[in-house]
């Protein structure tokens, strides 16, 4: 019998590796935000950049309790953004289009393209509840947190014979 077939009869097993698989989640996240900062600190590196990298805020609020994300997308038509919501991570994608008739540049500093972000969430959310809005360069979604499932009470159930 292999050994992934005997952990997986352990008691927990599976839960520990979910917490493994949401926290390699997190880990991805956290090295792709380190070298979106490392483009940062070199400014001579910007041109260099692929795409356009829209900054996010995450940030709890309570009554009723929600998880509000925040990003910033001036420039991007609202209509063109998609929002794909799961109860542990949120995708936004979209594309920020250069204007038309720019002339000949003598600066180039605005990033322009097709972007993606995926944000891995601290709680579950309750997807079908979401809601969004776009206003002066902000899109602002909610995700209110999914109702924790009752407590597993325990019941005694009395066995009776049937002769």
């Amino acid at each position: 019998m292999s050994a992934a077939r005997l952990n997986s009869r352990r008691p927990g097993y599976p839960e520990a590796m979910e917490k493994r698989r949401r926290d390699m989640g997190h880990a991805a996240e956290e090295i792709e935000q380190l070298f979106a900062d490392l483009w940062e600190v070199f400014p001579f590196s910007r041109g260099m950049r692929r795409s356009y990298r829209p900054e996010v805020d995450v940030y709890r609020t309570e009554g009723p309790p929600s998880l509000t994300v925040l990003v910033e997308l001036p420039g991007v038509d609202p209509s063109q953004v998609k929002v794909v919501a799961s109860p542990q991570a949120l995708l936004i994608a979209g594309e920020r289009q250069r204007p038309k008739d720019c002339g000949q540049y003598q600066q180039l500093e605005i990033e322009y393209g097709p972007f993606q972000r995926q944000v891995t969430l601290a709680e579950d959310v309750d997807p079908e509840q979401a809601t969004a809005t776009y206003e002066r360069g902000f899109l602002t979604i909610k995700l209110p947190i999914a109702p924790e499932p009752a407590p597993a009470e325990r019941i005694s159930i009395v066995v009776t014979s049937s002769s």
